[in-house]
């Protein structure tokens, strides 16, 4: 018997044997179990022999099913949530069950499979920091909005996209942010996964089948000189800050490592 809380259940996402012993004794175990797509996640219970009852949770249901998984709870039953695949909550109608819950019951995570955390590892590209914007806006002007916060950003970007819209977005990227590195992820843990390297710029000949990870490079730190940092140690010299205070001072409004600021510091700035 499980504790009463909802258990957002992670599914595979292309190879039915990513999934975690916990997450098929929770789909056993749970008292009711609510699904994205009953058809998907009635394949998966059949692989693995669990015969249970399922009720679909998507978009358009949200309130009527938010109503009674509450009702649920109340009766201290243990409630999960699966989507179609990867993690719930992640571009799926799983937050709007989490935000409605978080707080008055318990919401445990049954960690596993992840296309962001896939496709990020095998992209070559820096993974550390990362910022995950999923699917953007249909509509051009709201599109182009979104893409230009990020346009600055030094992170690499991680998008997910459908196969009519993939070239399109990358034309948009290029135009927008100029040249940078990139990776394609198509049909992660499946068959025929496939990953491939470009450059915005490049012309992009794949095959268009299936939903997409796009993985984009960050955009370029400007780099600080050493005149700088040296102007910069000045200025708090002079305002009368400790040099060791100085050097956190500088390394902290100019974003550079503190060990290069320090060494700057001995061989450029006397006082």
């Amino acid at each position: 018997m499980l504790e009463t809380g909802l258990y957002l259940i992670s599914s595979p996402i292309g190879n039915l044997k990513d999934i975690t012993l916990r997450a098929l004794e929770v789909l056993e175990k749970v008292d009711v179990l609510y699904a994205e797509d009953t058809r998907v996640t009635k394949k998966l219970l059949s692989h693995y022999q669990i015969n249970r009852e399922l009720y679909p949770y998507y978009e358009y249901n949200e309130e009527e099913v938010l109503n009674e998984l509450l009702k649920h709870l109340e009766k201290g039953l243990s409630v999960g949530y699966i989507s179609d695949a990867g993690t719930p909550g992640v571009s799926d109608p799983g937050y709007g069950l989490i935000k409605n819950v978080k707080g008055l019951y318990r919401v445990i995570s049954i960690p596993g499979p992840s296309a962001v955390l896939a496709a990020l590892v095998s992209s070559g590209l820096p993974i550390q920091p990362f910022t995950f914007i999923g699917f953007l806006d249909r509509k051009k002007a709201a599109r182009e909005k979104t893409l230009k916060q990020y346009q600055d950003l030094t992170h690499t970007l991680v998008f997910y996209e459908r196969k009519d819209r993939l070239v399109s977005l990358i034309k948009e990227l290029y135009q927008l942010y100029g040249n940078r590195k990139i990776t394609i992820a198509r049909e992660l843990t499946k068959k025929f996964e496939t990953i491939y390297h470009y450059e915005l710029k490049d012309e992009i000949e794949i095959e268009l089948k299936g939903e997409f990870v796009l993985i984009v490079e960050g955009a370029k730190a400007e780099q600080i000189t050493e005149a700088e940092i040296v102007q910069a140690l000045k200025k708090y010299l002079n305002k009368g800050y400790l040099k060791k205070t100085a050097i956190l001072k500088v390394s902290e409004e100019l974003q550079v490592n503190k060990n290069e600021v320090y060494q700057i510091a001995i061989r450029k700035v006397k006082k």
